[in-house]
């Protein structure tokens, strides 16, 4: 058993992935000696040249090469099933760890006997804060405004509006970077495959939550992180059919039919109140008959009954 794993699953991102490895060994490099570590690259199927320029990459990068892409969970499951690390850090290809990120968080991790799990805090490429903490989601966090919930319960619902100084526990964090100590990952099992792409690590947080285990959020960790870099650019809207589609899934699974229903309804109603306009404003503006166009497809999407085939499982 060595003292962390590095994993990362990447799908058509060769440059990112080439800057996150880079940014992963640097930080490596620096940890104090006889910290045993080792790095796994899962690559889900791609087309762009990424697997033969990992493997002519640094000899200790180990890479796991799938014939497709079967999604984020998947991908890092077939890493955790190899890792042998005490301490895994699953970590998206569009992110750049800052100086001292896993130290940081590695010593906080350590620190706190009932946590075992830490998020870092993630960062824009022009420095500013994006929200790294994560609440589960809820019918009552959908009806209510969330800038209102951190507003008036900051304990609650922490969030980059007072961002912590030091280390706290929450409910869930984003799965960009993070840590989970091996025993809970035994404990608690993989990553739930039955999603393709986000909310994995929301459903993962709370399981570990209802086994009694902690969360923490580590602010003094840092990395920058491209959001959406791997996904949203290449097409925002199947990432947005694919975010709803994970969404309904969680409630259904951890909050009961009834509230995904309910949550559904509630999506599709902001989605037609919102397309009108936007369909009036689109005669003028090119802005707005692109959001327009966003919202019409996510729309039709729930009225045609959520196809299956619709979304970046099918990429």
């Amino acid at each position: 058993m060595i003292d962390l794993s590095v994993i990362i699953v990447n799908y058509n991102t060769r440059q990112l992935v080439l800057d996150c490895v880079a940014s992963v060994q640097g930080e490596l490099d620096k940890l104090s000696d006889g910290l045993q570590s080792e790095v796994i690259v899962v690559d889900n199927g791609s087309t762009d040249g990424s697997t033969g320029a990992l493997r002519r990459g640094p000899s200790q990068i180990r890479v796991i090469a799938l014939d497709e892409n079967v999604g984020y969970a998947r991908g890092n499951n077939a890493a955790l099933a190899e890792a042998k690390g005490n301490v895994v850090l699953l970590l998206n290809t569009d992110v750049v760890l800052e100086d001292g990120a896993i130290e940081t968080a590695l010593e906080a991790l350590h620190a706190n006997p009932a946590a075992g799990a830490a998020g870092i805090q993630l960062l824009h490429a022009d420095g500013r804060l994006q929200n790294s903490i994560h609440s589960f989601p809820s019918l009552v966090r959908e009806l209510t405004p969330k800038g209102l919930l951190e507003l008036l319960a900051p304990a609650r619902f922490p969030s980059k509006r007072r961002p912590p100084t030091h280390p706290i526990e929450v409910e869930s964090v984003l799965g960009a970077a993070l840590f989970v100590k091996r025993d809970v990952i035994e404990k608690v099992g993989p990553l739930p495959e039955a999603y393709f792409f986000f909310l994995e690590e929301t459903d993962w947080c709370l399981q570990m939550r209802r086994a009694g285990i902690g969360v923490l959020h580590v602010p003094g960790a840092r990395a920058v992180h491209l959001s959406g870099a791997s996904s949203k650019r290449v097409d925002p809207i199947a990432t947005r059919i694919e975010y709803h589609r994970s969404l309904y899934h969680f409630l259904r699974t951890n909050r009961g039919a009834a509230s995904a229903a309910a949550v559904k309804v509630v999506r599709v109603v902001k989605q037609l109140l919102s397309f009108v306009p936007l369909a009036l404003l689109g005669i003028v503006s090119p802005v707005y008959r692109s959001r327009r166009h966003s919202v019409g497809r996510l729309l039709h999407w729930h009225l045609a009954g959520q196809p299956a085939s619709w979304g970046l499982s099918q990429d």
